[in-house]
């Protein structure tokens, strides 16, 4: 009974986030336009979150109608003086050849406010993780390799060799750009890489990494595959950090051997052990030899044989459990902002690249944004935070293209009508519009299919990996 209670706080606590920052985020980015709306004087006739029927309506006094609707992809102000959005927003009895016209640098500044509201959000979101911290970890902070696997499987269940293994990168370098572009951790390294575009003259994908190698900065060409359930390029390496022993159950192998938590995995058979891959890789050998492991606890380095006459069931962990260093970094609102900005634009860059591999079935739709919050929640508020602060940044970016539909688009036919002295036709605006939302909505009914798979596909490894983990004997 107490886990049944566990599971449904949990859920109720996931819910109640989504709805804060996701929605919070539409709503801020609403509010800005209405708050400049109402500053310049604009008549403002809706204030909607969602599209479609209302599930709650009221008009104040002011007579703007303020509703909830019941299609939940996002929100707008309806600003009968700036844009003809009937199609979209639904019919509005004032008429708008009795208000005043509006100048070019109010519609600008009403158009941008939605974009400078998620920014300011953000930004005041990234003021909080500065103060109490984000999460990290000695694996995501480093860009230094920990293993390289010698091949990959490719999708039709052929094997080939590894890029990494193939362009000669040894476990301890450290990789500091790709294709020039600086990285600063693995996280970064390898949004980089999979939205990277670089192509030979023969087709094969491409990128030069920028390695440190004993204190010298080497360019190695890499030629990356595509693989893995998202088919992304990939090129067969894992980060490097330092194994701790987190927990050891009596009567398990690691007990048997002495490890004892805190324990801190240093080589492996004389070679810096950087990864836990290695240790499995030497345990499930098909001949087996004796394991030689150094270990360091509370400061005194010993080592630990495992004897190559073990029994073949031993497990190739030992049965312990492991984790590796954790702390929080304190990076300002600025850094924080730039670093999702530049990590949006390579996304976009990458989808508009013809060489690239990204497209826009590997994008999330609200569903997976709110898979993504649900997962967050799990982890803590402070990664709840981070991925807000991501998502306001992709709506303000976003919301600024030059697209019929979103503010970016408003913004280039008003400037359009500025340049040639005269507004666009009427006509020609409302039915850009209405092909356009119809082209945005179809867009985000393909995302979500793909976002469906991809939930789907990992609730049935977590149910695997449980049933495996039951049927599992005890060591």
């Amino acid at each position: 009974m107490p886990d049944f209670f566990n599971s449904l706080f949990s859920s109720v606590w996931a819910i109640f986030l989504i709805i804060l920052f996701f929605g919070g985020s539409i709503f801020v980015h609403e509010l800005g336009h209405f708050l400049a709306a109402r500053r310049r004087g604009v008549k403002v006739s809706r204030f909607s979150i969602g599209f479609g029927p209302a599930i709650w309506k009221r008009t104040a006094k002011d007579g703007v109608e303020y509703r909830l609707a019941w299609i939940p992809l996002g929100g707008y102000v309806a600003l009968p003086q700036l844009a003809d959005m009937a199609a979209v927003e639904g019919e509005s009895d004032i008429d708008v050849a009795t208000l005043p016209p509006i100048s070019y640098g109010t519609r600008m500044i009403v158009f941008g406010a939605g974009a400078f509201f998620n920014v300011l959000f953000a930004f005041a979101l990234a003021t909080i993780l500065w103060v109490i911290g984000q999460p990290t970890s000695e694996d995501m902070a480093t860009t230094r390799i920990g293993y390289i696997t010698a091949t990959m499987t490719m999708p039709d269940g052929s094997t080939v060799t590894s890029p990494a293994a193939e362009a000669g990168l040894r476990v301890g370098d450290a990789i500091r750009a790709i294709d020039g572009t600086q990285v600063a951790d693995w996280p970064e390294l390898l949004q980089t890489l999979v939205t990277s575009a670089g192509v030979t003259d023969d087709g094969r994908r491409r990128a030069v990494f920028t390695i440190e190698r004993d204190g010298q900065l080497l360019d190695l060409p890499v030629y990356p595959r595509l693989s893995g359930e998202d088919n992304i390029r990939r090129v067969g390496i894992l980060a490097a950090y330092t194994p701790i022993v987190a927990e050891v159950p009596e009567k398990s192998y690691a007990a048997t051997l002495g490890l004892q938590v805190g324990d801190r995995l240093l080589e492996l058979n004389g070679t810096p052990l950087l990864n836990l891959v290695p240790l499995m890789d030497a345990m499930q050998a098909k001949e087996p030899k004796a394991v030689v492991l150094k270990i360091s606890r509370a400061g005194t380095e010993s080592t630990i044989t495992v004897p190559a006459d073990r029994a073949k069931d031993t497990p190739p962990l030992f049965g312990a459990a492991y984790r590796t260093t954790f702390g929080l970094k304190h990076t300002n609102p600025i850094t924080q902002i730039t670093n999702q900005v530049a990590m949006t634009w390579r996304t976009l860059w990458s989808l508009l690249h013809p060489q690239s591999d990204i497209g826009i079935s590997k994008l999330s739709g609200p569903i997976g944004i709110g898979k993504i919050y649900w997962d967050a929640s799990e982890a803590g508020i402070r990664y709840v935070l981070w991925i807000a602060i991501l998502v306001n940044v992709n709506l303000a970016i976003f919301n600024l293209l030059p697209i019929p539909v979103l503010d970016g688009g408003h913004m280039l036919f008003a400037t359009i009508g500025k340049l040639r002295g005269r507004a666009l036709p009427t006509n020609f605006i409302a039915a850009t519009q209405s092909a356009f939302m119809i082209l945005l909505l179809s867009m985000i009914i393909y995302v979500s299919v793909f976002d469906v798979r991809r939930i789907a596909r990992d609730v049935k490894a977590d149910h695997a990996a449980e049933k495996a983990a039951e049927e599992k004997p005890a060591k």
